[in-house]
């Protein structure tokens, strides 16, 4: 990474972040888990404002306002009203909001922490889906857009000694200019899904770094170092003192220092043995840590390259959702059941389907050696020719990237799922696309695209697939359903596959519903033995293209979808998984993973 190419990062991740709403956050805190904080989760009231006005008898619920005496009118009261946990969406915790998709207001009552007297303050959410308005103590301290970024805010100012009342709205109606659109194929889960805490930092402080070996290099690492704040401490000091790594950075009059360190005799991150480092950074008063792993991942040609050597990445498709409890997956319990379940099935890699899941199992994959192509919204139905949904994605990108830049889990960045090609689209997702390469050089770029005859024209026996897209990817991706879609299973076996790009290729989805427990003959649709079926004939399959590289079967766990509703089978599941909501393994499971055992040797 160069001076230039660095400082360029800097300032369009800063830029952007600012880019889209009225009262924006904060600039994006990283490194949070190690920060100095105290969590605001638990229970907080809530009142359903299904017309979504704000106000209640001409009281703003934001006021929080109470009746002083007998002849007040106050028709609303936080006080006697019921309670929802947070984190966790709304949608699982009472079955009268399974289906709401509106406004919720949400209350919470603390105390600054004494240890925070004298520091800046900043209150900071992993997330919240969808439309977010904060407000403390009566005041507006800004919004945010998007359910699956984090976001913070100042409130070095506004926070009392005492008792503080925060206030948040958080609206999960689907828009036609929102990320993602008006349909999905998974279950709108609305609310504060994700932890909220408050975050104290001195009055000068390290807001984010990078630090990452450069593309094609086993020990020279470049990356930067931003500060916040005035009188800002002249240099950085950055230690990793396994390597026997200190050395002193100088920080520019925008508070960034740009980093170049030789990390010899690093041990580069590999499933197989995923080392990670403790980073220390020092700036004046503040002091950050984090736990990084060096690697590296390009491609050669139709090759992929894990540290200069070929990798084939036996993967699987997963949504944030927890397969028991029901609900948002969102903490790290969830986070070691899923990818437990993908490491029983022999995989080296997971698909984050089809949004930024939460900081808790990207930095488990970190520790787990689990490679991940993490992917924002832009699916069915996005308004490709809003150069405001444009700015939106790029910010939702700039978030994603700020939080997870030092993941060395994190391989691939995707920039859609199963777009529609047109003009339009394609200039959109070019934009992205420059933009996400723009702040990440040391990552592939890649999108889950359709093959030109997709899955619904069963006549073609040649799949072809020459998107233009392709051309601004570094991994082509497509999804196919052969034998699902289209005809029975065998169908497959008449199959093969044209593809313009010498790319590597990720077949990003494929496979068929099954109700765990139904069986039957093969030929009968729904049964696990019909799946099984479908997965035996789609492995030969798939293994006739040259340039494969990796696989993400569709996908690990039954998950909850409004699309779904076939009676007996569906009743409101997407039944693709190869383990039930219940945590039963199909029989289709056990075809993966005998093949992930094989393709491992």
């Amino acid at each position: 990474m160069t001076t230039a190419f660095l400082r360029h990062v800097l300032l369009s991740t800063i830029a952007l972040i600012f880019a889209i709403e009225a009262a924006h956050p904060a600039e994006l805190i990283g490194a949070v888990p190690n920060r100095e904080q105290w969590s605001l989760n638990g229970k907080w009231r809530y009142i359903v404002d299904v017309y979504q006005g704000g106000s209640f008898g001409f009281s703003p619920v934001w006021r929080d306002a109470q009746a002083t005496n007998k002849s007040d009118r106050v028709e609303y009261d936080f006080e006697n009203s019921g309670t929802l946990y947070v984190p966790c969406d709304w949608n699982s915790q009472d079955d009268k909001l399974l289906y709401f998709e509106g406004k919720i207001w949400y209350r919470k009552k603390f105390d600054r922490p004494p240890a925070a007297r004298g520091k800046r303050l900043f209150l900071y959410f992993d997330g919240a889906n969808y439309d977010t308005k904060v407000y403390l103590n009566g005041r507006e301290i800004g919004g945010h857009e998007g359910g699956f970024t984090p976001f913070n805010f100042e409130i070095t100012a506004d926070v009392r000694d005492g008792e503080n009342t925060l206030i948040v709205s958080v609206n999960a109606t689907r828009y036609g200019d929102g990320i993602p659109g008006k349909v999905t194929d998974w279950w709108n889960y609305g609310g504060l899904t994700r932890d909220v805490r408050l975050i104290a930092v001195p009055q000068a402080f390290i807001s984010n770094f990078r630090l990452q070996l450069k593309p094609g290099s086993a020990s020279a690492a470049s990356g930067w170092v931003q500060l916040n704040g005035e009188a800002l401490p002249d240099s950085v000091e950055v230690r990793i003192d396994e390597l026997g790594v200190q050395q002193s950075f100088s920080v520019n009059k925008d508070g960034l220092a740009l980093l170049e360190l030789d990390l010899e005799g690093v041990q580069r991150w590999t499933p197989q043995d995923p080392k990670l480092y403790e980073v220390a950074l020092a700036a004046g008063a503040d002091r950050v840590a984090d736990q990084i792993g060096f690697r590296t991942i390009e491609t050669r040609g139709a090759d992929l390259l894990l540290n200069g050597e070929s990798v084939f990445l036996r993967g699987v498709s997963l949504h944030e959702e927890e397969p028991t409890r029901g609900g948002r997956a969102w903490s790290m319990a969830d986070a070691e059941k899923l990818l437990g379940y993908a490491q029983e099935m022999n995989c080296n890699f997971v698909r984050l389907a089809h949004y930024p899941h939460n900081e808790n199992i990207v930095r488990l994959a970190d520790k787990l050696g689990l490679m991940l192509w993490c992917e924002q919204p832009l699916y069915w139905g996005i308004d490709w020719k809003n150069r405001t949904v444009l700015q939106k994605a790029k910010r939702m990108f700039g978030e994603q990237i700020a939080r997870d830049g030092n993941r060395a889990a994190v391989i691939i960045w995707s920039i859609c799922n199963e777009t529609g090609r047109n003009d339009d689209r394609n200039r959109f997702l070019t934009a992205v696309a420059d933009h996400v390469r723009s702040l990440d050089d040391t990552r592939l770029l890649s999108a889950a695209l359709k093959p030109d005859n997709d899955h619904t024209s069963g006549s073609d026996r040649v799949l072809r697939f020459s998107d233009p897209l392709g051309e601004q990817l570094d991994v082509i991706a497509f999804n196919e359903y052969v034998g699902w879609y289209n005809g029975l299973p065998d169908r497959c076996r008449e199959k093969r596959f044209e593809i313009k790009f010498n790319k590597p290729l990720i077949v990003s989805e494929f496979g068929g519903g099954a109700l765990a427990g139904n069986h039957a003959d093969r030929e009968t649709r729904w049964s696990e033995e019909f799946q099984e079926w479908l997965y035996e004939e789609t492995i030969p399959m798939l293994e006739t293209i040259p340039q494969l590289r990796g696989t993400s079967p569709w996908i690990l766990v039954d998950f909850r979808s409004p699309l779904r509703q076939l009676p007996a089978i569906q009743d409101g599941w997407n039944r693709k998984g190869l383990i039930s909501e219940r945590g039963e393994r199909k029989k289709a499971f056990y075809v993966m993973k005998d093949w992930y055992e094989e393709k491992a040797k």
